[in-house]
């Protein structure tokens, strides 16, 4: 089968955890069989951030990075239908233009034979509903939500026909243990955003940080000034922007990291871990996790991952990881454990192929039969 995805951008991940996911599922597809191409916008936030910031040489590291990924940029001349042409399932990201989701939402009603479908992989459904409930979804086929309080959110509402879990996995052909001596504590990778985690990063990772005098780095973007000066206090190193081809080597750097999921997720969309959660078990480092209810019950915390209530927890969690070798080892087994048996890219591209043949769409149906 011929896969489009149109996305905010396949090329950049500054500040953009959907094409993580992207990638792997893209090349587990091809792996499979298909073929898979990208769509993003001539112009997008993200792309422009870090062009901006790193230069063109970053698009070039993403290509050399992903060689047998394709994508194309489209403006506001494409025309859709002609692009469309001869695919067979269009998967249309959340962030797209609400005027283009109506109107590949309009070419499917008008007979275009590609099953279409819509993936949400953010917390607007709850943090700004009007946003989402406006898009016209009339039309799509189904929705992909990436957790199972999302699925439930859709379907509330009345936004899809059909509404299926898709969760996040780990690019497992990207994230994977290294074999390296770590040379530092901890190390976090994520971005500051809009504040939406800004008490739970203090609590779980600054103050822990500080109070244990550990040696710690982290990498992101859109870290204010104010961030940054706790950070210092902290004795914590910024480096900024790192490309996600490069997490996993500086996972292999440092003893444990930890996972800080945003407010919006805790609250309102339980039984969702960022993307981070997936990536750091895959590479076989220990995590420690802030609260989050993993209400789907994906990982097995205690086992796989420790868990802390609070700040005190936290550091005591990281006290006994960071002097007790034998813990790190057993506590990361685990985690690569479930990662490698229910969350890679390659189970979720089986699961997608297993929705398109419950919609019913052609060519998958034919490939079964």
């Amino acid at each position: 089968m011929r896969f489009v995805f149109y996305t905010h951008s396949l090329i950049s991940d500054w500040n953009h955890g959907n094409a993580h996911f992207l990638r792997g599922v893209m090349r587990e597809l091809q792996h499979l069989g298909h073929q898979a191409q990208a769509l993003e916008p001539e112009q997008s936030w993200s792309r422009d951030n870090l062009v901006a910031e790193q230069g063109e040489g970053a698009v070039d590291a993403f290509h050399r990075a992903f060689p047998t990924l394709q994508t194309r940029r489209y403006d506001a001349d494409t025309r859709h239908e002609e692009v469309l042409q001869d695919a067979d399932v269009v998967v249309v990201h959340e962030w797209t233009d609400p005027a283009l989701i109506a109107e590949l939402g309009a070419l499917r009603r008008d007979g275009a034979s590609f099953t279409l479908l819509f993936h949400d992989t953010h917390h607007r459904a709850v943090s700004a509903e009007g946003e989402i409930g406006a898009l016209d979804l009339s039309n799509y086929d189904g929705i992909l939500a990436f957790g199972e309080t999302l699925r439930e959110r859709y379907l509330r509402a009345g936004w899809g026909r059909q509404v299926f879990t898709w969760h996040e996995a780990a690019d497992v052909a990207l994230f994977h243990p290294l074999e390296q001596e770590p040379q530092a504590d901890l190390v976090w990778i994520g971005n500051w955003g809009d504040g939406e985690r800004s008490a739970e990063l203090a609590e779980f990772l600054i103050e822990p940080v500080a109070a244990l005098g550990l040696s710690a780095n982290i990498r992101g973007v859109r870290y204010p000034e104010e961030a940054l000066a706790r950070l210092h206090e902290a004795g914590i190193a910024y480096g900024g922007w790192i490309a996600n081809a490069d997490v996993p080597r500086e996972f292999a750097r440092h003893r444990v990291t930890v996972h800080v999921p945003r407010a919006p997720y805790v609250q309102a969309l339980p039984g969702i871990p960022t993307i981070r959660m997936f990536e750091a078990l895959a590479c076989g480092i220990p995590l420690v996790s802030a609260p989050w209810d993993d209400c789907e019950g994906l990982f097995r915390p205690g086992t796989d991952h420790l868990r802390a209530s609070n700040g005190t927890e936290m550091r005591e969690h990281l006290s006994s990881l960071i002097h007790e070798p034998a813990k790190r080892r057993e506590i990361a087994a685990a985690g690569l454990e479930t990662i490698q048996s229910r969350h890679t890219c390659r189970h979720r591209a089986e699961e997608l192929l297993s929705i398109l043949a419950r919609l019913g769409t052609p060519a998958q149906t034919e490939n079964i039969a």
